[in-house]
């Protein structure tokens, strides 16, 4: 089974392969000696902090235990009694049982852990090597002086055990030693084993984040020992892609006997089924030399004082262990890579000879699979040098595959920070530990769902990616609030303002802000700076727009100048935590304003610069679950705002496009001429680069006509006109009359595929979540010879109700309601409510809504004070910010509603919310939300019984009423029908 790098439903396959490797371990030692050997073994006496050293020093983490007993028989018990390890390492000599009679009394007693000799003497090794036939044991090994003995004795048991299923079935890459001189490989294997640890150290700083540095140590090169020449052949033909190289003896055994010529013969052998495969012969005779360059194979000699030093830089140089080496074909050197993305830039640059040389030598794939790049190691070896018409076709398939490779490493993975990774253009990386909270969570599970959903295959026109991104980690946060003192104050505090004062005196981390200048060296694009909070985009609590996102125009000529604007929006994300209307929020929950903390997510913005404007063709929500739909669409067809410019037309709930992408033709709110002049969007939102707030460095969102979106072009594409004269509406905006938005071209010509594209994309979502989903996004149309893009900017799961009771509305009168609609989003009963909180139809004026906020809002926070839920009624759409549309209300300042109804105007039709950040703590609330249009035939208000009841509060058109008896609530979920029941009926 190859290495694989695709994704599943459990994440990315890389990731899921190295935790599959080295499964068998070795935890738990048993060492049989003498007190006096065991203090020789370590120096002090203390075996076990010589093997935590070891371990210590090569950075690894798993570090078995080791248990000393002095003698068999005592060993013997402790197995029988305990059973619990894993090797048994003893003398020769085991008390007075010796090594052998140790391992057969533990065969014959069923227990068939390895058994592995360590002498401590030659002279004693080589009379009991003489003398008995040690092919009972696991293996035989000579303290030297050299205390990594253990560490070798220990990995090589790990590599026999695991090469089968690590080399066999993943791909692991494996270096082969023959050496049948117990002495010398126990001199080298310590110091193979180290250089291969220290190799993969030095590959760990280049890799993406902590997980993915300690699970890459398990693909680190098995070491296979072989004491003969059928055991090396054997394991060559079995892992022969694997094998990275052969160090060799050239006398060992073949056939059972001593043969001369073993080594070359292997060699031979090896280099005709892989001409490539590296080889390095280390006789004992100088002389051996010319027989070593005959069979091409690079010569070490075990006598030389500077073996060791000499098997060090063979390991380095011909082993891929060290730097990428550009050499010509007659072996000069032209240039060095120290890693991948110095490997991208040499190869751009060196000689085509020395690019034809090693590609002819599978050199650049075995350099990868040294490095364990498994899966770009296989993909540069599946195309030989003599499959390209000339040497800078290979070179060109190199770079590619190499920058592909990177690409989707960084768009699977939260990388940590690394400002040379910012060149990919995407992907998301981290500044701090912690968590990477709700939003920046989305985002890194968006990239999954890319990867999965083979986006790129099905709509290959069009670009489609999350924005490059970076998080700065909730342990960011705890620093700053703990080295500034703020705890106790920001959740004291009852002023904003001094609230923010402070927040902004104190510094950011030093190592925080230079990681930050870093990743501002490179960009120059606008960036969102958006709230991350752990409890953001939860199922249980949405807080939608709670929190504070700053847009920061990042177009001044002055690094430093940038810098702070950033860190001034970081620090006032983290602010926004402590206002007073998040506190409320926070408080309406179940939870505390101490659990919260705040990562912040620095993404770029999508879109284009049109002179001082700056903003995308369309920006829209998407979600697979439609809870208002209308034939001859189904909820599970799901349902899509989309705008022109910036989100936040559709994240208000101002007009826009709303579609099913499974039936995008079907646009009722421009279904007739009436319809489309009512429905369309006849403004946008862009980001004025020329204006700001906040000392300057913050853009604001500003409103610009539709005249504004022609001239800068973008109107083009998703434009119609209205022709007073012919009473009709045409697609596009070639002749004069009246601009509507209608995405005509897009919905009813496709000249972009943004229904089938975001239909693929919630699908997948869907899938990955096990749930409804919703989704951000933004985009552009082709232009200019770019071709189209949408970028997925956010991904969370749709908070549902639950429809577990089917509730019967059964046949109430009217004159028994208080109102009945068939557009009804919550399930269930609500009962208990004795308070209704009435924005009166009758006295309510639309010039005025905003005046309606504060006698709303101390209301709700009177009720809340004294645990008193109650119904919202009122006239518009709630939470929208056009004061004309309805009452442009915040959710904390209603957030005790259990049910809310929204009743339309006279002369204008209410259409139920979906896609805003009111809407989205509606679902995760579990607020009962009524829509009815009485005026339109839509369901039935009693508006004149609602005014003839007393009011025990009244403020203006706000009226508190209080019931002795209760409201009855009942909402049928999956026909959308609801009723409010007058108490006392």
């Amino acid at each position: 089974m190859p290495f694989r790098t695709d994704f599943d439903t459990d994440g990315r396959a890389e990731l899921r392969t190295f935790q599959e490797l080295m499964l068998q371990r070795v935890e738990r030692v048993l060492l049989v000696s003498s007190l006096y050997d065991s203090f020789i073994l370590s120096e002090e006496g203390q075996l076990q902090e010589t093997l935590l050293g070891q371990f210590a020093d090569l950075n690894l983490v798993n570090i078995p235990d080791l248990t000393r007993v002095p003698d068999g028989a005592a060993a013997l018990n402790r197995i029988q009694r305990t059973g619990e390890f894993d090797l048994v390492i003893t003398s020769i000599q085991a008390g007075g049982t010796d090594a052998l009679e140790l391992t057969r009394q533990l065969r014959e007693q069923g227990v068939f852990i390895p058994v592995v000799v360590l002498a401590f003497s030659g002279r004693e090794l080589a009379d009991f090597t003489a003398t008995n036939d040690t092919s009972l044991l696991d293996g035989v090994f000579l303290w030297q002086g050299d205390a990594r003995i253990l560490l070798a004795i220990i990995k090589q048991i790990e590599d026999r055990n695991n090469v089968a299923h690590d080399t066999g079935v993943f791909e692991v890459p494996a270096i082969i030693v023959v050496e049948d001189n117990v002495r010398f490989y126990s001199s080298f294997l310590p110091v193979i084993y180290s250089e291969i640890f220290r190799h993969m150290q030095q590959l760990l700083s280049e890799d993406l984040n902590l997980t993915l540095k300690m699970l890459r140590m398990r693909a680190r090169p098995k070491v296979l020992l072989c004491e003969t020449y059928e055991e090396a052949w054997r394991y060559f033909s079995m892992y022969e892609d694997q094998v990275l190289g052969v160090i060799s003896d050239i006398e060992f055994t073949r056939g059972g006997k001593l043969d001369r010529r073993a080594g070359l013969d292997l060699t031979a052998r090896i280099h005709e089924a892989r001409p490539d495969a590296r080889i390095v012969l280390q006789p004992s005779l100088p002389e051996n030399e010319a027989l070593a360059e005959q069979v091409e194979a690079s010569f070490l000699l075990k006598g030389s004082p500077l073996l060791l030093h000499q098997l060090r830089t063979i390991l380095v140089e011909r082993f891929g262990f060290g730097d990428f080496v550009f050499r010509l074909p007659d072996g000069a050197e032209v240039d060095r890579a120290h890693n991948l993305r110095s490997l991208v830039e040499k190869l751009s640059t060196v000689p085509t000879e020395s690019v034809g040389y090693h590609g002819a030598r599978n050199h650049f794939s075995n350099w990868m699979k040294a490095r364990t790049e498994f899966s770009l190691a296989a993909r540069l070896r599946a195309r030989n040098a003599e499959d390209f018409d000339d040497t800078e076709n290979l070179r060109d398939h190199l770079l590619d595959s190499i920058e592909q490779h990177q690409r989707q490493r960084s768009l699977s993975t939260v990388a940590d920070f690394d400002a040379d990774r910012l060149r990919l253009g995407t992907g998301i990386m981290r500044i701090g530990g912690g968590s990477l909270g709700g939003k920046a969570r989305g985002i890194a599970f968006a990239n999954r769902v890319l990867q999965r959903s083979e986006v790129g295959e099905r709509f290959p026109d069009v670009g489609v990616f999350v924005p490059a991104s970076v998080v700065l980690g909730t342990h960011v946060f705890d620093e700053f609030m703990t080295h500034s003192d703020l705890d106790g104050f920001a959740i004291a505090s009852e002023s904003d303002p001094e609230t923010l004062k402070r927040f902004l005196a104190q510094p950011l981390p030093e190592r925080v802000i230079e990681q930050l200048r870093q990743f501002l060296a490179d960009v120059r694009y606008p960036l969102a700076v958006r709230s991350s909070s752990l409890l953001e985009d939860s199922l249980a609590q949405a807080f939608a727009g709670v929190y504070r996102t700053y847009m920061v125009p990042n177009n001044h000529p002055d690094l430093e100048v940038r810098l702070r604007h950033l860190q001034s929006a970081i620090k006032r994300v983290y602010a926004s935590m402590f206002t007073a209307d998040a506190k409320a929020y926070v408080n309406a929950t179940s939870y505390r304003v101490e659990e919260e903390k705040m990562a912040v997510l620095i993404q770029r913005l999508v879109g284009d610069r049109h002179g001082e404007r700056f903003y995308p063709d369309f920006a829209g929500v998407a979600r697979s679950y439609n809870f208002y739909p209308q034939p001859p669409a189904s909820a599970e067809d799901g349902v899509v705002a989309v705008a022109l410019g910036m989100g936040r037309t559709v994240v208000d709930g101002e007009p826009c496009v709303r579609f099913s992408p499974r039936h995008p033709q079907n646009v009722l709110e421009f279904s007739s001429v009436k319809d489309s002049l009512a429905n369309s969007q006849r403004e946008f939102y862009a980001l004025d680069l020329s204006r700001s707030f906040g000392d300057g460095n913050f853009a604001e969102l500003q409103r610009f006509g539709l005249e504004a979106a022609e001239e800068d072009g973008s109107l083009a594409f998703t434009g119609s006109t209205f022709m007073p004269e012919d009473n009709r509406v045409v697609d596009g905006i070639s002749r004069p009359g009246v601009r509507l938005v209608t995405f005509a071209q897009t919905l009813k010509h496709g000249n972009f595929p943004l229904p089938e594209l975001l239909n693929h994309l919630l699908e997948f979502s869907s899938r990955g979540t096990n749930s409804p989903v919703e989704i951000e996004f933004a985009g552009t149309f082709a232009s200019g010879g770019r071709r189209p893009a949408l970028a997925f900017l956010q991904l969370r799961p749709l908070a549902m109700t639950t429809e577990s009771d089917n509730v019967r509305i059964g046949d109430v009168e009217d004159a028994a309601l208080i109102c009945r609609s068939d557009q009804v989003l919550g399930n269930g009963h609500v009962n208990g409510i004795h308070d209704a909180v009435v924005v009166d139809a009758h006295r309510f004026d639309r010039q005025k809504s905003v005046d309606v906020i504060q006698p709303l809002a101390s209301l709700n926070a009177k009720l809340q004070r004294q645990k008193r839920p109650y119904i919202l009624i009122g006239v518009g759409r709630w939470g929208s910010s056009d004061r004309h549309l309805g009452i442009p209300v915040s959710w904390n300042q209603i957030s005790g509603a259990r049910a809310i109804i929204e009743a339309g105007f006279e002369d204008l039709r209410v259409a139920p919310s979906q896609g805003t950040h009111f809407f989205q703590n509606l679902t995760s609330c579990h607020v009962g939300y009524f829509t009815v249009n009485p005026d339109a035939g839509d369901g039935m208000i009693d508006w004149d019984w609602l005014a003839r009841q007393p009011a025990v509060a009244e403020d203006g058109c706000v009226r508190h009423l209080q019931f002795d008896s209760p409201i009855s609530i009942k909402m049928n979920g999956r026909t959308g029908e609801g009723v409010v029941i007058k108490p006392g009926t």
